[in-house]
Parts: structure tokens; C-alpha cells; sequence
């Protein structure tokens, strides 16, 4: 006996819809050392080393402070063995570099937070071992959020 097509329909939706409910949803950043609590502010910039994306790079704002945050992409980490990255936020037209963290092979780095919600600040990530961007090093800002 050949069962009707709405028949069919229903009975595949219903299988489908706990595989729909079961998928995980998009991947949120932890939180920085020491705040539970914080707002992304401005756009994303991506930092793009010998042609490929090495990593994102957010500003956000919780606590009284502003923070860096650089997550390197895995793409990148299944294509290499190692790096180096940098977090950090930047005042005075991108001039002064606040708080740094530097790691080695890290998914993931917050900046330290910086007492700078009352300037204009951007979020700086960049591939070097710190604290600055050194010549050779690959450096990215995201927007002035003021």
C-alpha cells in the first residue's frame, strides 16, 4: 500500500525536527579573567597573515573596562604548528597600546582590561610575541568606538 505524500511529509518532518532542536548554536567567546559579564562593541576585524585568516578581532566592554579579544581561526590552526598571537587595546588614534596579552599557539587570548571606557579605544590584535607590533608582525584594529 503506497502511503499518501502529506503522509510521507509529516512523518519525515517529525524526524526532523529533533535533529533541528539537538544542533548547537553559534560559538560565543568566553569571558575575560575576572568579568563575567561582556558586551561586544563595534565591528569585527580580521587579521589576515600570508594570505590566509589568522584570527578575529572584537573590542568588548563589561566591568568598568575595555578588553581585546583574538580568536585564531582553525583553519589556520589545522594549517600550522605554531604561533604566536597578541591582544590589546589601543588609544590615541591607535598610538597607545593598553594592557597587552601575548600567547603561543592559544585558540583564544583576552586583553588585560584596560580603564579606558571614558576614551576612544579600538581593539588591536596581532601575530608577535609582544607587546607591541614589531616590524614583520601582522597587525589588525577594529573600529574607534568612542
Amino acid at each position: 500500500m503506497r502511503m499518501p505524500i502529506l503522509t510521507k511529509i509529516a512523518a519525515v518532518a517529525a524526524l526532523a525536527v529533533p535533529a533541528l532542536i539537538a544542533l548547537p548554536g553559534t560559538a560565543q567567546a568566553s569571558t575575560p579573567s575576572g568579568c563575567s559579564s561582556v558586551t561586544q562593541i563595534g565591528s569585527t576585524a580580521y587579521l589576515n597573515v600570508g594570505g590566509e585568516t589568522f584570527a578575529s578581532v572584537k573590542q568588548y566592554k563589561g566591568c568598568g573596562k575595555n578588553y581585546s579579544y583574538l580568536y585564531v581561526w582553525q583553519s589556520y590552526r589545522s594549517s600550522h604548528s605554531s604561533w604566536d598571537e597578541c591582544a590589546a587595546i589601543v588609544t590615541n588614534g591607535g598610538h597607545d597600546v593598553q594592557d597587552p596579552m601575548c600567547g603561543h599557539n592559544d585558540v583564544e587570548i583576552w586583553s588585560s582590561g584596560a580603564a579606558t571606557l571614558s576614551q576612544c579605544t579600538q581593539a588591536l590584535g596581532f601575530n608577535g610575541t609582544g607587546p607591541i607590533p614589531y616590524p614583520g608582525d601582522v597587525a589588525v584594529k577594529t573600529d574607534v568606538r568612542c
